[in-house]
């Protein structure tokens, strides 16, 4: 079969592979009907996920068909369209028990699709613990809807949700990329008094004035962003912050415009150390929530799809086959074609 395979460093290529096999009586094989291209896949690339193995087949946003499953797997069966989590979870450790799926104890618990084994961009994918990792696709809903639901649209429901927000609240979202947008259409559904989010790009910009007319958008290279914040908020600034962009300065800019004793939930996934300037954000209170997405909501999340809730498709702006692969890569790296995001077709 095809597969987009990080060599090393730098280098991404397609190539002829072995199918995948079941190793394990808890394990699916999921014929792949689409995919999509994340940034984390891109900040594998980069070198900036030093626990990526050379060799595995990158991806771990997918949907698909169940072709062949394990003994001990209840959940789906051949035949059924499966969404695919990005997390692989046992189920039965102290950290799913309690639903913190990313720090799952096993082996291959938390991000290992498309990291350290084998990944989506493919055209077939093994999913370990498959009554946890795969989730059944409504019938009404399409490939093309369900597509984001085990990843960026986990994480913003995820970040949403861990971030408490109220319907008083003044909610700010740095960063208006895919995560961004899939993190606003979460935060969206707890109707807070108020959303503001922060992005330089004049074409996400634009996108998201067309798709979400009630979301203030404010351009820090335009506007100082602190000021705005103050100017829209009750208490001096954001009750909730949300840091999806993972710039060189987004950080900093997070915890200073949340108010006294507000909450800031980092999503961001950063290619560099950041830093906590205790002495100057010292009597400011804050609560800071950090980490990988605990992906456990993907039922719930495909609920809300099938009631027409949420809706991802705007985002897919191009579609490629795996044989493009590549040229999808560049399009998607170097934000070219006015690209949100991009739908692989195997």
């Amino acid at each position: 079969m095809l597969a987009y395979t990080y060599k090393e460093k730098g280098k991404f290529v397609l190539e002829e592979k072995e199918k995948p096999q079941l190793c394990e009586e808890t394990d699916a094989i999921v014929r792949v009907t689409l995919a999509s291209i994340c940034s984390s896949d891109i900040h594998i690339k980069h070198g900036a996920v030093p626990r990526a193995v050379p060799g595995i087949t990158v991806g771990h946003e997918m949907v698909g068909v169940v072709e062949t499953v394990g003994n001990k797997v209840t959940k789906v069966k051949p035949g059924d369209r499966v969404t695919v989590n990005v997390e692989t979870f046992c189920g039965e450790c102290f950290f799913c028990k309690n639903g913190y799926v990313n720090n799952c104890t096993d082996k291959n618990g938390g991000w290992a699709l498309g990291c350290r084994i084998d990944g989506g961009q493919a055209e077939y994918v093994r999913v370990p613990y498959a009554d946890q990792g795969l989730n059944l696709i409504p019938g009404t809903v399409t490939d093309e809807e369900a597509l984001l639901t085990g990843d960026v649209l986990a994480t913003g429901f995820w970040a949403a949700r861990i971030s408490e927000i109220r319907e008083e609240d003044t909610v700010v979202i740095l960063g208006g990329g895919p995560t961004g947008i899939c993190t606003l259409l979460c935060v969206m559904l707890k109707s807070p008094k108020q959303i503001i989010l922060c992005e330089v790009d004049q074409e996400r910009i634009a996108f998201i004035k067309k798709h979400y007319p009630k979301v203030l958008v404010v351009n820090p290279e335009e506007t100082d962003v602190e000021t705005f914040v103050k100017a829209h908020s009750d208490h001096g600034g954001a009750d909730r912050v949300l840091e999806v962009a993972g710039g060189s300065q987004t950080f900093d800019l997070a915890w200073k415009v949340a108010r006294p004793n507000g909450i800031v939930t980092i999503v961001a996934l950063y290619e560099e150390n950041q830093i906590l300037p205790l002495p100057q954000m010292y009597g400011k209170n804050l609560i800071f929530k950090t980490g990988g997405v605990d992906g456990c909501d993907c039922d719930e999340i495909l609920k809300l799809i099938e009631e027409k809730k949420i809706d991802t498709t705007p985002l897919i702006t191009h579609t490629f086959s795996l044989k493009e692969i590549e040229k999808a890569y560049d399009i998607f790296e170097n934000r070219k074609e006015q690209v949100i995001k991009i739908a692989i077709q195997p």
